[in-house]
């Protein structure tokens, strides 16, 4: 009966439930932001192969529309169930990570959607016992992001994505959320990031796009690359976030008649310090910063832990 209810209760969500990202704080609703249309406008896709990956479906430039921020500053974006102010962010049971991309375009008003060419500047999957949702859901639908301080001045579309796995068990199953605004990025560098391709950054197999949310012990594994940083982070491998530190419990000797002493070691992420946000801070064989400059060190896997929020 209870698995039958949660079942229940993940269809009824999905039939309700969707959202779209829709607004860039400071702005009127939707200004310079690619929104779907028609009586999906809503909806989520379900096909990691679609083009629609890209921007979602149905959607074209918004002529004479741009957002301008600098290289290095922020930018936020607002993820709603209809019109903002207007029911919920989303509902709690579409749990899941939340990402955000940029791809450079001649002229973000104009230019189509590509298909390759994006890299990730953000990502957030579960820690502490919460999902990126829930963190979302809690800011209001809010998501802020810096934009990279060394990428290069233009135009770029600035990718948000949500992903609900609260029926990914199977593929396909989970539903993505992405919408694209068109931003202008001033001051900067010159450096080129790793890129992807929508289609093809995610499989119908990626464990963060077919994944079991109704278990009792909770490992994630983010789909796409790690997010690109200035100090030479990003990439092709994927971001594990997990449950708290691993304890362990070995039994020493004791030459007394008293009973075998335990003592008990803790794996702990590194201390906090100098590795940017989302870089690498930490893992077997890392010789780089072992602290960070902001957020805290978090140990993913013996090869990877990650400067988090």
């Amino acid at each position: 009966m209870k698995v039958t209810a949660i079942l229940l209760a993940a269809a009824v969500s999905s039939a309700s439930a969707h959202g779209v990202w829709r607004q860039v704080i400071g702005q009127a609703d939707s200004y310079a932001v690619r929104m779907p249309t028609g009586s999906q406008s809503d909806s989520p896709i379900t096909d990691v192969s679609s083009s629609a990956m890209a921007c979602n479906n149905n959607i074209g430039p918004v002529a004479g529309q741009k957002v301008s921020v600098a290289a290095g500053g922020n930018i936020s974006i607002k993820f709603w169930h209809g019109a903002p102010g207007n029911g919920d962010v989303i509902d709690s049971s579409h749990k899941g990570p939340v990402m955000a991309y940029l791809a450079k375009v001649s002229d973000s008003a104009s230019s189509p959607a590509p298909s390759n060419g994006w890299f990730k500047i953000y990502e957030s999957g579960y820690s502490g016992g919460n999902w990126a949702v829930d963190r979302l859901i809690a800011a209001n639908g809010v998501l802020s992001l810096t934009i990279p301080s060394c990428i290069a001045p233009g135009d770029y579309l600035l990718r948000g994505e949500l992903i609900a796995l609260h029926g990914a068990g199977s593929y396909p199953g989970a539903q993505l959320y992405m919408e694209c605004v068109q931003i202008t990025v001033t001051g900067g560098g010159n450096t080129t990031p790793q890129t992807v391709s929508f289609p093809g950054a995610y499989s119908g197999t990626d464990p963060g796009i077919k994944f079991n949310l109704y278990t009792s012990s909770i490992s994630y594994t983010i789909p796409g690359p790690r997010p690109f940083s200035c100090s030479g982070g990003g990439g092709q491998q994927p971001t594990t976030t997990q449950a708290p530190p691993r304890t362990t419990t070995t039994t020493l000797p004791n030459t007394t008649t008293q009973p075998p002493r335990t003592t008990t070691t803790t794996t702990r992420p590194p201390t906090t310090g100098g590795a940017p946000l989302y870089g690498q801070c930490g893992g077997q064989g890392w010789t780089g910063a072992t602290t960070c400059a902001q957020g805290t060190c978090k140990f993913s896997n013996q090869w990877y832990s990650q400067c988090l929020p």
